[in-house]
């Protein structure tokens, strides 16, 4: 591979463009860069995007079916809203509470306690029984059914009223009581899947689509038909004013290549052609609820940003070895 010049930059200027953006979803175009910074996004985004999750539960009273630890995962699962975690302390590296993860710094407490008492119904113990010593982190329904009761933007519909009682941690029958106390702490998906503010974070290359004209006239109706009917997914269709083959949406191919075989089978190789932009990527981003897709990605730039940085001031101080032998052409 031949190397750059002395004094000469292969420096590219990313641009985003986003297409949707929602509480928990986007979906944006990421352009003018490669695979590699791409998947460094994605990969950031999943795992080391920092939330706050509950991290040590201490049981006082558990007479439910339910052991302690199976208890105490659940609760860790529970995800809770964390748009101050960027700001928050790893409590490995707080020195408020000499890394205890006990301190405001680090941590925010939560308590639960339930006792069922009727005798004919079970009582479901759910997320909206935590009770946080800090409003800015709670379970995430409780905050949307907060804003919601303040009239919010983003009302329940009757698909997810049900949803309103909260995530069930467990049920409970005459008798039988939970009491707990609970650490969160913020930390990322590198450690354990609770931190991750993702519930999907995929890219795919976006598609160039040509239609050799010229050979589509030669096809019959019917052969037009057979050919837009071979793509597993609506690709192509046919226009009802010009009877030609058309792209109606070039981001539902999944690169099966079946049009291209079904075109060769018919005696016309050439006839579509499809190839990657491989600096043009469509990003589509779902979240947990911890923090909101934008902030998700904001902070995923952010956090990539931070980590070459440190690689540039390693490279200042001649610490990359081998490494930095090798990118300036040694």
């Amino acid at each position: 591979m031949d190397r750059p010049a002395s004094g000469v930059s292969y420096q590219r200027f990313p641009r985003v463009r986003i297409r949707e953006l929602k509480d928990d979803y986007a979906k944006f175009e990421l352009r003018d860069t490669d695979a590699s910074m791409a998947n460094a996004l994605r990969r950031v985004m999943i795992a080391e995007v920092p939330t706050v999750a509950i991290d040590l539960v201490e049981i006082e009273v558990n007479s439910s079916v339910l052991n302690d630890e199976f208890i105490a995962h659940r609760l860790g699962l529970i995800p809770l809203t964390s748009a101050a975690a960027m700001n928050m302390r790893f409590s490995r590296d707080c020195d408020a509470c000499d890394g205890d993860g006990s301190c405001e710094y680090c941590s925010v407490e939560f308590h639960l306690a339930a006792r069922a008492t009727d005798s004919d119904q079970t009582l479901e113990v759910t997320s909206n029984d935590l009770r946080s010593t800090d409003p800015k982190v709670c379970p995430v329904d409780q905050a949307r059914a907060y804003q919601h009761a303040l009239g919010g933007s983003e009302p329940y519909d009757t698909a997810t009223a049900a949803d309103q009682r909260g995530i069930l941690i467990v049920k409970l029958r005459r008798g039988q009581e939970l009491r707990l106390r609970a650490i969160a702490r913020k930390g990322i998906g590198k450690d354990h899947a609770k931190w991750s503010p993702a519930a999907t974070v995929t890219f795919m290359y976006e598609p160039e689509i040509r239609i050799n004209e010229e050979l589509m006239e030669t096809l019959t109706l019917d052969e037009k038909q057979g050919l837009v009917e071979s793509s597993p997914t609506k690709v192509f269709t046919i226009d009802p004013n010009t009877q030609q083959v058309v792209v109606e949406d070039a981001e539902a191919y999944t690169y099966d290549d079946e049009v291209i075989k079904k075109a060769e089978a018919m005696g016309k190789p050439g006839l579509i052609e499809i190839n990657a932009k491989e600096d043009s990527f469509i990003f589509t981003v779902e979240t947990t609820g911890a923090i909101t897709a934008y902030e998700l990605i904001m902070n995923a730039i952010t956090v990539l940003r931070q980590k070459l940085d440190a690689v540039h001031l390693q490279d200042d101080d001649g610490d990359l070895g081998e490494l930095g032998a090798h990118l300036v052409g040694g």
